[in-house]
């Protein structure tokens, strides 16, 4: 069955498999995963899936921690011709019946630790439970172990769907993005070319995979360019930088590359061997950008995606990486920048709301069609909620979500303009700026800034730093010195958490 007559995305990953003894997978412990190892498993598990009673369309959920096996059952779903559904390892039992509730697995996989629990909740909507441990191993696995290698891959188009993933909800209840397999196979094999992946590369997979950088981006990538990966259960500096020296990619958030600069082992010498660094999920400041080039000799590429869209922008390959900007569109994608009132496109620098299109986008929200159809406008463009610029070069810049601007006194101010000043003074770290209730100006700004310890950075001296250089409608009426910001598990600085925490403030004084 060629590609041409199947568009199920693990046709398009294994159909032209010229080489099975090729290594796909290495492990932490020693264990070594060929290519043609990976399609027996998935073909064991697929038969599984399809022996518990999964269907063509059903959904597989998997609350599971990282282990190749659960990457398998990833790919053992889409064979079946069934939609995989991750689900973050952090969520608790209540949050999980939401989900659950809502896409109606036929069947959920979970730590043997929390099958009880979630017994109950899979019992509401009729669907089995299965296990899988951190240890890969688990009622699956053993019923895998157990099975044929031998499965024919399910006929699936284009537009059918391959993952539904549900969005962090930070405001109002998460809504489940359905990507289809033409989504992920064509975002895949666009980064692939971009990022220069040859079969040479070995990418230190450190992320988690329940989210689309780790499973969608770093596993697929990786599949399409016939390369390999060092798969680890979690991100540890000492044996990333260990790793470096046979190594070619790494993966990872603004927090890997934070942590591993405070590392004295990171230097020019131990990242020689690597040929690309790559960050996303969450912005990364320019400060490190700058700090990771004078340390290693590299420039860390930034990229710009979403759980709705997979990867849309990038830094060049070959060219100038911008620190503070996430590169151009990339090929088959279109970004533009429109008034967020009209739906007008805008001028070249200035903010606006980002929009896209592109055969990266999203098939729309899960049983919420209403939802669907007010995010995209007529001509196919989806409004990604993100703030930002295109600049005269044609680079683009997030600037922040839509939901984080500020209206003070009836301006708007656009929170990482001031970020961007604070951040830039001497024993600062990171700020966040948001907006809370203020009787006189509706929202007041707000400013919460970690700092380095011992730095003497106060809030007097941050507004003194700032003043002159903004305008005053733009100035923080307070500024909060704290240990440390809240992030969620991709290392996104929360901003709904902090609006929670400051919200009367201004009501106090």
């Amino acid at each position: 069955m060629n590609q041409a007559a199947n568009a199920n995305l693990f046709s398009r990953l294994f159909d032209d498999l010229d080489d099975p003894n090729r290594l796909a997978i290495e492990t932490v412990d020693g264990r070594h995963i060929s290519y043609g190892d990976l399609v027996a498993r998935a073909g064991q598990m697929a038969n599984v899936l399809v022996s518990r009673g999964v269907k063509t369309g059903d959904r597989v959920a998997a609350q599971t921690e990282k282990s190749v096996s659960g990457l398998v059952l990833y790919l053992a779903t889409v064979r079946a011709g069934a939609i995989y559904l991750p689900l973050n390892t952090a969520y608790t039992l209540n949050e999980l019946d939401y989900f659950i509730t809502d896409a109606e697995p036929s069947l959920v996989v979970c730590d043997p630790s929390k099958a009880e629990g979630i017994a109950t909740i899979a019992a509401k909507v009729g669907a089995k439970v299965e296990t899988l441990g951190p240890d890969g191993k688990g009622s699956l696995t053993d019923a895998a172990d157990q099975a044929s290698t031998a499965f024919a891959t399910v006929m699936r188009g284009n537009d059918d769907l391959a993952a539904i993933l549900y969005t962090s909800g930070t405001t109002g209840r998460s809504k489940g993005a359905m990507l289809s397999h033409d989504n992920l196979a064509s975002n895949s094999r666009s980064l692939v070319g971009y990022w220069r992946f040859t079969t040479k590369d070995i990418l230190i997979h450190a992320l988690p995979i329940y989210h689309t950088h780790g499973l969608f981006v770093a596993s697929n990538v990786t599949l399409f360019a016939r390369a390999s990966m060092i798969f680890l259960p979690k991100f540890d500096p000492d044996l990333v930088i260990r790793l470096m020296g046979r190594a070619t990619v790494l993966m990872g958030v603004p927090t890997f590359y934070t942590r591993l600069l405070q590392n004295p082992a990171l230097s020019k010498e131990t990242t020689s061997h690597m040929r690309l660094f790559i960050s996303g999920s969450a912005p990364l400041l320019a400060d490190t950008h700058r700090e990771w080039a004078a340390r290693t000799g590299h420039a860390v590429l930034e990229r710009y995606g979403m759980t709705e869209t997979n990867m849309n922008t990038s830094n060049p390959y070959d060219g100038e990486r911008v620190p503070g900007a996430v590169g151009h569109p990339l090929p088959g994608v279109s970004v533009r920048v429109t008034d967020p009132e009209t739906g007008k496109e805008i001028a070249r620098d200035s903010i606006g709301m980002i929009e896209v299109r592109g055969p990266n986008v999203f098939k729309g929200y899960w049983r919420m069609p209403e939802k669907t159809k007010s995010e995209f406008r007529d001509d196919g463009f989806f409004i990604t909620g993100d703030l930002g610029k295109i600049d005269d070069k044609g680079y683009v810049h997030i600037l922040g979500r839509g939901k984080d601007l500020v209206i003070s006194g009836g301006f708007n101010v656009y929170p990482k303009e001031i970020e961007s000043e604070i951040d830039a003074m001497p024993g600062v770290l990171e700020s966040a700026v948001i907006g809370v209730p203020h009787a006189d100006f509706g929202e007041g700004v707000t400013a919460v800034v970690v700092c380095h310890p011992d730095a003497g950075v106060s809030e007097t001296s941050i507004l003194k730093g700032l003043d002159g250089r903004l305008a005053k409608f733009k100035m923080p009426k307070r500024v909060f010195i704290v240990d440390e910001l809240p992030r969620n598990t991709m290392g996104k600085v929360q901003k709904n958490v902090l609006r929670d925490m400051y919200e009367d403030i201004y009501a106090r004084r």
